[in-house]
């Protein structure tokens, strides 16, 4: 049972944190609008990508990309989820990395089934350099992959 609370936690507790935002974002915010936080530096906005990272494969065909992507996702997911199970308890930063990674790939697999696209919210920016908006399951999936590399360099 120890072995797996080190990876289903923190999934779950990404998943909730990702549902939760997104929840607020769309009962609250308009599509399309902005609120500015910071000043020159951080806006939560409301925008919705069909595409994968930072909107790429977005536009013509996105029903169809947004399926592909779905699939293609819950598979990956299956996959890192074995890959955890199986681990040994000494690999605890393997296993939170993957925890992150399945984590946030189960946000954004539920709103991909629920809305055909992903809810995203946070934007940075200085001045007219823009990172594109984001949400907590690419945080959690980015801050993943930095410690999956870690531990492989390592």
């Amino acid at each position: 049972m120890k072995k797996t609370c080190l990876f289903i936690l923190p999934s779950l507790f990404v998943v909730m944190l990702d549902q939760a935002s997104k929840y607020i974002i769309l009962k609250y915010l308009p599509i399309n609008s902005a609120i500015e936080i910071i000043k020159g530096f951080f806006n939560i906005v409301h925008v919705r990508n069909s595409g994968i990272a930072f909107g790429l494969l977005r536009g013509n065909g996105a029903e169809s990309i947004s399926l592909i992507i779905t699939i293609i996702t819950m598979i990956i997911t299956g996959i890192l989820i074995i890959w955890a199970i199986r681990l040994k308890n000494r690999d605890r930063l393997l296993k939170l990395s993957l925890s992150l990674i399945i984590g946030g790939a189960i946000g954004n697999i539920i709103d991909r089934i629920r809305l055909n696209e992903v809810v995203d919210f946070l934007d940075f920016y200085i001045g007219s350099y823009h990172w594109p908006a984001f949400n907590v399951a690419d945080s959690a999936i980015t801050i993943g992959t930095i410690l999956l590399a870690i531990k492989i360099i390592l």
